[in-house]
C-alpha cells in the first residue's frame, strides 16, 4: 500500500512537465493533420513586449527540429498557432510588429513581398483575449488564415510562408525567447 502511495505522487508530480503543449496556461494539440500530413507540435514561444504576455505560439511541422534552417528547408506543409493573452495587441501595434518582422528578417525580399504582407496584416484586426490566430501553410497552394476557426483568406506564394516562418525563426525575432520556444530549445 504504501509503495502504491509513492508511486502515485511520484506519477503525479511528473505528470505535469510531461505536458509539452502548455505555456502560460495555454495548450496546444501534440499533433495536427493538415492536407492529409500528421503535423508535430515542435515547441512553444512566448511573445512578450514591454512585459505584457501577447500571444503563446507554436509550431507544427512533420518531423520535429531545433534548427531554425531545417524548418525553413523543410518541404511539407507547417502550421504557425497563435494564442492571444491580452486585449492589448490592437490592430495598430500589431500591424507596425508584423511589417518590422517582414522587413527586418526577410529584407531582401520585402520589396517583392510587401503587397502580400499588407494584406496579411489586414487580415488581422485587434486581437481580444483567447482569439486563436492559424496560419497552415501548404507548399504550392498558399497560407490560410483562419481567426477562432474561421477562414480570413489565402496568401499564395512558398516565397511568403517562408517569409512569415522567419519573422519569428529568422536572425530578428520579436524576442530569442519566442525563436527557443518554437524550436523546442527553450
Amino acid at each position: 500500500m504504501k509503495k502504491s502511495v509513492i508511486i502515485l505522487v511520484t506519477a503525479l508530480l511528473i505528470a505535469p512537465t510531461m505536458r509539452a503543449g502548455t505555456l502560460a496556461d495555454v495548450t496546444m494539440a501534440d499533433e495536427v493533420v493538415v492536407a492529409d500530413a500528421t503535423l508535430h507540435l515542435n515547441g512553444m514561444g512566448l511573445r512578450r513586449k514591454l512585459g505584457i504576455k501577447i500571444y503563446v505560439a507554436g509550431l507544427y511541422i512533420e518531423e520535429k527540429t531545433n534548427s531554425a534552417a531545417e524548418v525553413l528547408s523543410a518541404p511539407g506543409p507547417k502550421r504557425l498557432s497563435m494564442h492571444y493573452l491580452t486585449d492589448k495587441a490592437t490592430d495598430e501595434r500589431m500591424d507596425a510588429a508584423w511589417i518590422k518582422g517582414f522587413k527586418t528578417n526577410s529584407e531582401d525580399e520585402f520589396g517583392i513581398l510587401e503587397d502580400r504582407v499588407i494584406t496579411f496584416v489586414e487580415f488581422l484586426g485587434d486581437m481580444k483575449v483567447g482569439d486563436v490566430v492559424n496560419c497552415t501553410m501548404i507548399p504550392g497552394q498558399g497560407t490560410t488564415v483562419t481567426l477562432n476557426g474561421e477562414e480570413i483568406g489565402i496568401i499564395e506564394g512558398d516565397d511568403f510562408q517562408a517569409a512569415l516562418l522567419r519573422v519569428g525563426l529568422g536572425p530578428n525575432p520579436p524576442t530569442g525567447t519566442l525563436k527557443k520556444g518554437l524550436l523546442g530549445t527553450r
